[in-house]
């Protein structure tokens, strides 16, 4: 078995999967900065014992990682839990993928593993949208190379910055209701700004890179939060939930 670990600003996902590339397990956890590589093995071992996965019996494993300072707990968590130096996505790792943008090295793992995920899938061009602590659009041309995007602050920082700016403002989850468009008191009118705003900002976003990449342009959407916006998208766009790491999945065969 292979385990994959993806470390966002937010979130860190442990995922397992078969040999032959069958999710086993996956698992979502706060990102904490701070965990030593003892909680971390903790946290990774309570997972994979939930689940009914002996880590011992993983053959090969691969970190993505947004966060640097968690990479080095996280590699010797793994070690100490299967006895196996875990691959890091970064410089010197095959990925297979041509990246045409100003400086390659800085390309993030999680938009490169998305984009590896979504080339394993989908037919280029196409458009990736990851929306977490940042909402990105990872641009994919017709020959399959990542030629740039767009980064704007994602829908919780969003939220966090208005309640904590505006004194009459409460801080509030993102449940909306299917069919509310006009908010008709303080904390829907929040809801319906930040959802339905972020889902006019994807259909325009959309609407815009199609022009460069071409109407035949597929849309894919992943993050935490994709679901909750995408629904109420007039677009269509495909829910990749998982992409990050099965792209990291992809990744570690190539280099294996």
């Amino acid at each position: 078995m292979i385990l994959t670990v993806d470390i966002g600003n937010t979130n860190t996902v442990l995922s397992v999967y078969t040999k032959d590339k069958k999710p086993v397990f996956s698992s979502r956890f706060a990102t904490d900065s701070t965990m030593t590589d003892d909680q971390t093995a903790i946290l990774f071992k309570s997972a994979a014992d939930i689940n009914g996965v002996a880590l011992k019996v993983v053959d090969g494993a691969i970190i993505s990682s947004v966060v640097p300072p968690l990479v080095t707990a996280c590699k010797e968590a793994i070690k100490k839990l299967t006895g196996i130096s875990p691959l890091v996505v970064g410089p010197g790792i095959k990925t297979g993928l041509n990246i045409k943008i100003d400086d390659t090295s800085i390309a993030g793992a999680d938009l490169v593993c998305a984009a590896v995920g979504a080339l394993e899938k989908y037919k280029p061009p196409m458009i990736i949208f990851d929306l977490g602590t940042a909402t990105t659009i990872t641009a994919i041309d017709k020959s399959g190379a990542f030629i740039g995007g767009a980064i704007m602050p994602g829908i919780k920082i969003s939220l966090d910055a208005l309640s904590s700016r505006a004194a009459q403002l409460p801080h509030i989850n993102t449940e909306l209701k299917s069919d509310m468009v006009i908010g008709t008191n303080t904390i829907d009118c929040m809801k319906t700004g930040i959802i339905l705003g972020n889902a006019s900002m994807i259909e325009g976003m959309i609407k815009r890179f199609k022009r460069v990449l071409g109407n035949d342009t597929a849309v894919i959407a992943t993050g935490g939060l994709a679901e909750t916006v995408v629904k109420h998208c007039e677009e269509n766009v495909i829910i990749e939930r998982d992409l990050v790491s099965e792209g990291a999945l992809a990744i570690y065969f190539k280099n294996k």
